[in-house]
């Protein structure tokens, strides 16, 4: 089939109000035959949350320099396995789109305001993504590094005007009973941190639901009842702290593990199962410009997306879908005369920005910061700069810490300005981007994938993949 027919046979229009010509991914046309005659049976929904192009390409070359193997994902570009293409990302009510108004856009088909879960602007509920497939017979769940009660998850799955409430959702997950449902958030199942004194997890036992807490208990489950796994208080440690720590590799499984167990969970059902694997705390790494933290948890997703390619070319009725729901910091590699030999200091580090920072205490001095810094990082700060980064336990520096999620007010955005000089590495901010984000496609459904989608796309995508009429 010449490139002309194969577009004329394969194209497909895209929704209402893309403003889009009908085009069709370029990368991979041997998937139009492989796959184009066939159903869905399975869909694996994967999202690097957070991830800009530059945290995609630099965790490449960390890995190229490193090892001398790049990532998984961009091994699919370059072995023309699947469909590329970009997605544009605004909200209802913003062109740079929130993590609940981003996944909603997947889970309702609907562009909601930021911070709603598949609540249009006028109050109206769309119905999830999840809940329409759990209709049509299928196991549906979730895995994330971050509460299994937060946006990415959620968006899939429930309405609330709100993403804050958390607690709620838990209850939520419970009365729709999804399958399958992995990561952090203890806080909103345990009846000590509960408003309402709930022990949501007893609430799940008693519901006939399998509960695990911690790494061993999970691998050693061969059950394939429903399941729900709750390994930390919040969102699980950062996977290269995690590493450093035996105790904590004892007890939190990684995205790889828990996406490799919610397959085996839901792989053998008759009508097939629809899977969410998020790696929440790339974007959470963003938000802290903390450079260790962010391309160690890519490499984590890229790991998860071994796990997923392994089963979908083995079963080639699964559908996989690789993409995220915004940029966030917009992080890349600066040129210098020494941007490779500072770039490939990241190699030595051993533990993130926010494990060192909560190392130090106000009463730590300048010298123990500078040894911290040297033994961990390979950084070599100057006696200034320990002494302003104490400022921040002291309460002498006034300048804004930085970074969404640092509840303690760490001093994030300087530690990431001082580190640009050892690293090679910049930053344009420390919150989401509007930038268009990459997106891949396997399996059955994937040919059909345009070059340049609304996110809103997509539900209509897996739903058309798997051959379930949108009419609920």
């Amino acid at each position: 089939m010449n490139r002309r027919s194969f577009l004329k046979n394969s194209g497909i229009a895209l929704t209402a109000g893309s403003m889009m010509p009908s085009l069709v991914g370029a990368q991979s046309p041997q998937l139009a035959e492989e796959f184009g005659s066939k159903k869905a049976k399975n869909i694996i929904f994967m999202v690097s949350d957070g991830m800009s192009l530059g945290t995609l390409a630099m965790t490449d070359t960390f890995l190229q320099r490193k090892y001398g193997k790049g990532s998984q994902w961009l091994s699919l570009y370059k072995n023309r396995e699947v469909m590329r293409s970009l997605m544009d990302t605004a909200s209802a009510s913003s062109l740079v789109t929130d993590s609940a108004a981003g996944s909603s856009s997947w889970g309702g088909g609907v562009r909601v305001n930021n911070g709603s879960l598949n609540v249009g602007p006028d109050g109206t509920p769309y119905l999830p993504i999840l809940q329409k497939f759990k209709k049509k017979g299928k196991k549906v769940g979730c895995v994330t590094t971050v509460p299994i009660t937060h946006a990415t998850p959620a968006g899939f799955c429930i309405n609330a005007a709100s993403r804050n409430s958390q607690s709620d959702i838990a209850d939520m997950y419970l009365k729709l009973r999804f399958d399958v449902m992995m990561g952090g958030g203890l806080d909103y199942f345990t009846a000590d941190k509960r408003k309402d004194g709930k022990d949501m997890l007893s609430e799940f036992e008693r519901n006939q639901f399998k509960v695990v807490r911690n790494r061993s208990a999970l691998l050693a489950l061969k059950t394939q009842q429903e399941l729900i796994g709750v390994f930390d208080r919040d969102g699980l440690p950062y996977s290269i702290d995690r590493q450093q720590d035996a105790t904590q590799s004892a007890q939190i499984p990684t995205l790889a593990e828990m996406a490799q167990k919610a397959i085996e969970c839901m792989a053998a059902h008759p009508e097939g199962f629809v899977l969410q694997v998020e790696s929440g705390k790339v974007d959470w790494a963003a938000h802290g410009n903390d450079i260790a933290a962010l391309i160690h948890e890519q490499i984590a997703f890229d790991l998860a997306i071994e796990v997923v390619m392994d089963f979908a070319r083995k079963n080639k009725d699964t559908l996989v879908i690789i993409t995220t729901d915004h940029g966030n910091a917009n992080p890349g590699l600066i040129y210098g005369k020494e941007a490779n030999a500072n770039f490939d200091r990241l190699q030595t580090f051993d533990h993130t920005n926010e494990w060192l920072l909560n190392a130090i205490h106000a009463d730590s001095s300048s010298l123990y910061v500078q040894e911290l810094f040297k033994k961990h990082q390979q950084i070599e700060l100057n006696n200034d700069e320990a002494k302003q980064i104490l400022g921040y336990y002291t309460g002498l520096e006034k300048e804004e810490a930085g970074g969404l999620y640092n509840y303690k007010k760490l001093p994030y955005k300087y530690v990431a300005e001082l580190q640009k000089k050892h690293t090679s590495v910049g930053w344009i901010s420390m919150d989401h981007s509007g930038d268009f984000v990459e997106l891949a496609a396997f399996g059955p459904g994937s040919d059909k994938l345009p070059a340049f989608v609304k996110n809103t796309d997509l539900h209509t995508f897996m739903l058309d993949a798997a051959e379930i009429e949108n009419k609920f």
